[in-house]
């Protein structure tokens, strides 16, 4: 017989990639419809109508429409003549992990199981990756009530140093 231990298959779909699809919308992390439908490798269209026909496994902490002011501001991050040729007439749906997890149970293609699973587990990644920075925080913090003054220097340092960086707008328009 074969053995017990089950091999983790190759990701089809680098972590880094979808790592970038997830967005922070609502101080939420989701993920848009048309991306999940680029990793599902199905139409949007195909995406979007199964979740219609199961409506009632995608509440709204699930599954949620961009706002007009959230669509407008999301399309002027992307260059503006993209919009045009990906389709963007419609504000577009924004899942949560939960909803990315629902997902599973409407969309059956093999494809879709594992990238679902792949999705997941860097939801899982990016958990926690946030909680050892937390945890990390605290313990600093510790350190700092335990020595006097002449180390606030070295903690203010390690402090700045935990401030993940702010991202740059993107500038529209042409750039020499």
């Amino acid at each position: 017989m074969g053995s017990s231990k089950t091999s983790i298959p190759k990701p089809l779909i680098p972590q880094e990639v979808i790592e970038s699809k997830i967005l922070l919308v609502r101080g939420k992390k989701i993920i848009l419809d048309k991306d999940l439908a680029k990793l599902y490798k199905v139409p949007t269209g195909r995406l979007n109508e199964q979740v219609k026909r199961n409506k009632e496994r995608f509440p709204e902490d699930f599954m949620f429409q961009l706002t007009k002011e959230e669509f407008e501001n999301w399309r002027s991050q992307i260059a503006i003549s993209n919009s045009k040729k990906m389709g963007l007439r419609r504000k577009p749906y924004a899942f949560t992990e939960q909803g990315v997890a629902m997902l599973s149970s409407v969309l059956n293609s093999k494809v879709a199981i594992q990238v679902n699973i792949q999705i997941m587990r860097t939801f899982i990644r990016l958990k926690e990756i946030i909680m050892s920075h937390k945890d990390l925080q605290r313990k600093i913090e510790n350190m700092e009530k335990k020595y006097d003054q002449q180390f606030s220097v070295v903690f203010d340092a390690i402090k700045q140093l935990l401030i993940p960086p702010e991202k740059p707008k993107k500038k529209i328009g042409f750039h020499p």
